[in-house]
């Protein structure tokens, strides 16, 4: 019955909806971006190069920010003939976007945006507009990714997200109960889990039996980390989905064996959706290149592996509001190699949390956050952790312990940071009962609140 439905969604419902009633270009742009993929590396390098030249000239023609600041450069988009040229452009941050929001509005697109807000839980939300075309174009790619990984429109799928914030109407409701049942999907807030009611969300699954679950991953990582302790079993869908934050490989052990099927990883971001996304060879995640320009910048003196930096990143197709080489903040290390599955879409094989959060010293170290789940994950009886940096010469790290903790416990953890961040720095631990989420439904393990 539900493979009969998710070919009627997808054949007939799914088309009516969004190309008829919605008049989207969502499906012609995801019949282009399937086609795309199996491009080759050269082909696909030639496609973005020229769908980025596109932008810049439009850039330069319509966006005061881009033209004041181009201007000031004594540079044109023709003195940028390679990726070399391109890079030697100063990058976008969250500050200039804060600062000069309307001038990086394109004059011809100023009247005719749609606007998002970030979730701010980093810093304070920033807002920004895009265009209805490159919307559609970022819910194509979303579509074609999550198809990669067993998921397709219409098939069946239990998301635990956030909840919706103010009152909406019960029209409100209904309609978009009535939307995501159409989709074949069930919405549940996440923000509700405890350790006391984790049995209710093991009881959903086994009753709405989804063939995909998706969702935040840290609210999913604890369900799961639940049902192997109490020895709990669900029904096993055939796709675990991850969003909002990177699943580290000691992560997608506990996530597998607990509800028995593959995890994909994915990795995204409120100003571009989705950026990388795992296939089932399970060799990193595709970035979709036909969709975004995404570098990797080395920060000056982090040290960093070669193939590790800074995810710098271009959207190709939003008119309205252009980000050229916008800086995520996020660390991401790539892949040398093609993937098998015959995709020329390049990989990264991680995201190693956000280069703002890496940890500090006194004598000029730079440790990234991605130090700590590795150090903890082998530390006996840590069930959670969260590490704070607020001043140069000390670092803070909340800790809920499990019955297996015990001063080897801790002796482990000091020894083991002194080992990497030397005498320089002071190590303080605390017990809590339990570490917060932050209002976009993450565990954010590793906080640098230094300037």
């Amino acid at each position: 019955m539900n493979s009969f439905y998710e070919k009627a969604f997808r054949r007939v419902l799914f088309p009516v909806y969004e190309s008829g009633i919605r008049r989207r270009g969502t499906l012609a742009w995801l019949a282009e971006y399937e086609h795309n993929q199996w491009l080759s590396p050269n082909q696909l390098e030639s496609l973005q190069w020229e769908r980025l030249k596109r932008l810049l000239e439009h850039c330069y023609r319509e966006v005061p920010y881009y033209q004041r600041q181009w201007k000031a450069l004594g540079i044109t988009p023709d003195d940028i003939r390679n990726r070399d040229d391109y890079a030697r452009l100063p990058m976008l941050t969250k500050a200039d976007i804060r600062a000069q929001g309307d001038d990086l509005k394109a004059q011809s697109w100023r009247d005719r945006m749609l606007y998002k807000n970030t979730s701010g839980s980093t810093g304070e939300p920033l807002r920004f507009g895009y265009t209805r075309e490159s919307n559609d174009r970022r819910n194509a790619v979303m579509f074609r990714g999550y198809g990669w990984a067993g998921s397709p429109p219409g098939r069946r799928s239990l998301v635990m997200w956030g909840g919706g914030l103010g009152n909406p109407t019960l029209a409100r409701r209904w309609k978009d109960q009535l939307y995501h049942a159409a989709f074949g999907r069930r919405i549940v807030n996440s923000f509700h889990m405890t350790e006391a009611n984790m049995s209710e969300y093991a009881d959903l699954i086994d009753s709405y039996r989804p063939e995909v679950l998706a969702g935040y991953f840290s609210p999913l990582l604890r369900l799961a980390q639940w049902l192997l302790d109490t020895g709990r079993r669900v029904h096993s869908p055939k796709a675990f989905i991850v969003n909002g934050e990177a699943m580290h490989e000691f992560q997608r052990e506990i996530v597998e064996k607990a509800f028995g099927c593959p995890a994909f990883n994915t990795y995204g971001c409120r100003e571009f959706m989705m950026i990388a996304g795992e296939c089932d060879q399970h060799k990193g995640m595709h970035v979709n290149m036909d969709h975004l320009l995404v570098e990797r910048v080395q920060p000056p003196d982090a040290h960093l592996a070669p193939l590790t930096g800074e995810a710098v990143v271009t959207d190709l197709f939003n008119y309205g509001m252009p980000f050229i080489r916008y800086a995520t903040g996020d660390l991401i290390t790539a892949s040398p190699q093609l993937c098998a599955c015959g995709r020329g879409l390049p990989l990264i094989t991680q995201v190693e949390g956000r280069m703002l959060d890496a940890i500090r010293t006194p004598d000029g170290r730079i440790l990234p956050g991605m130090f700590f789940p590795f150090l903890l994950k082998e530390v006996p009886g840590v069930r959670q952790y969260q590490v704070v940096q607020r001043q140069l010469d000390r670092l803070d790290v909340s800790l809920v312990r499990g019955d297996a903790f015990n001063d080897d416990s801790l002796a482990m953890i000091h020894r083991e940071i002194r080992k990497v961040l030397g005498d320089s720095i002071e190590v303080a631990c605390h017990f809590v009962d339990d570490i917060p989420l932050t209002r976009s439904g993450k565990t954010r393990l590793t906080i640098s609140e230094l300037a």
